[in-house]
């Protein structure tokens, strides 16, 4: 007992010298850290306030987009100032040589790969404004007496295009020995159907060089008016039947059915914008600057109020644009 008495005095008498040491130790330590600290902070040389800096990558997509905008009105400008050229060559073929050349010189100038534009860019952005020009200036009177004769043109001879185009490409592929004999009729009519529209900008900037008479100039440009739209249908429902991969003659009349109500919806939701579009532009007469907003909102809202639908964007825009122009014209100030 006095032994074990004796261990724990010294035990006692141990811990009792090295708690000071310890607490020593942790303050020289706190003390050399926060010295070190303190040398830290006096030797921190504070960062210059920057006076130019470069940051491109910030700014790289809207300045793209807007070069290119820059560039394509300085080729239009260009194409008037030397009138010779355009007269040699199609505006329209010069603008796709000039596009051609300037993106292969980017390709060639950058490493990494370029953006690709997909088609929900083309169909929300940059399809409404070129089918807005066109419907919104397209003659009325003209359009509606050679209305028949249109639609033939543009439903009848697409789909002749579209069928006859994609059963050739059916047929060249079911040619023995051939690797392509897998590819079904589906992925041949959904092809057809997107190159079946012919679009004939250069005819008709040549027909308004030399003055055509108004009634071929017409039948041309109300074709490609509406053949658009038709192309468009088809894609959309050939590739819904490609989806399915089975068709049957049930489908086959929906098909029709959706065709036609696609078509007439679209026109229907274009002539209520338009109507809208006309009504407002009654009350503008005190706020002149915003009476041309009022024409492209409500016409962007006619194209994407069709496509909530699944119905026809663009006949919604025609529509639309014929419906509201004489009103516009009448209310809004030419100022």
């Amino acid at each position: 007992p006095e032994f074990g008495l004796l261990l724990l005095v010294i035990f006692v008498l141990l811990e009792g010298s090295l708690l000071p040491l310890g607490a020593a130790s942790s303050t020289s330590k706190s003390c050399e850290e926060a010295k070190q600290g303190h040398t830290e902070r006096h030797n921190f040389t504070k960062k210059a306030f920057p006076v130019l800096g470069v940051d491109y990558g910030h700014i790289k997509n809207p300045f793209e987009i807007s070069l290119w905008v820059l560039l394509a009105c300085l080729m239009k400008l260009g194409f008037h100032l030397i009138p010779r050229l355009s007269s040699i060559v199609p505006e329209s073929c010069l603008l796709i040589v000039v596009g051609l050349l300037v993106g292969g010189l980017i390709k060639l100038a950058r490493e990494e790969v370029p953006p690709v534009l997909d088609s929900k860019f083309f169909f929300l952005y940059l399809l409404p404004p070129i089918i807005l020009d066109a419907g919104y200036f397209l003659p009325i009177r003209p359009f509606m007496e050679n209305l028949g004769t249109i639609l033939m043109f543009a439903v009848i001879g697409t789909l002749w295009n579209a069928f006859f185009i994609g059963g050739l490409l059916y047929g060249i592929c079911q040619i023995s020995n051939s690797d392509l004999t897998a590819i079904g009729i589906l992925p041949c009519l959904l092809f057809g159907s997107i190159i079946s529209a012919v679009d004939p900008v250069a005819v008709l900037a040549v027909f308004e060089e030399i003055h055509i008479n108004e009634l071929l100039h017409i039948l041309v440009f109300g074709e490609s008016l509406l053949n658009d739209a038709v192309t468009v249908v088809l894609y959309h429902l050939f590739e819904e039947f490609s989806v399915d991969g089975s068709v049957t003659v049930l489908d086959g009349i929906l098909g029709v059915i959706s065709f036609l109500v696609v078509a007439l919806g679209g026109v229907l939701f274009g002539a209520m914008y338009g109507f809208l579009a006309a009504l407002t532009s009654r009350f503008t007469s005190h706020t002149r600057v915003i009476e041309p907003l009022f024409a492209f909102l409500y016409s962007y809202m006619a194209y994407l109020s069709a496509e909530v639908f699944h119905l026809s964007g663009i006949m919604a825009l025609i529509a639309c644009g014929a419906v509201m122009r004489p009103y516009i014209e009448a209310n809004i100030s030419h100022k």
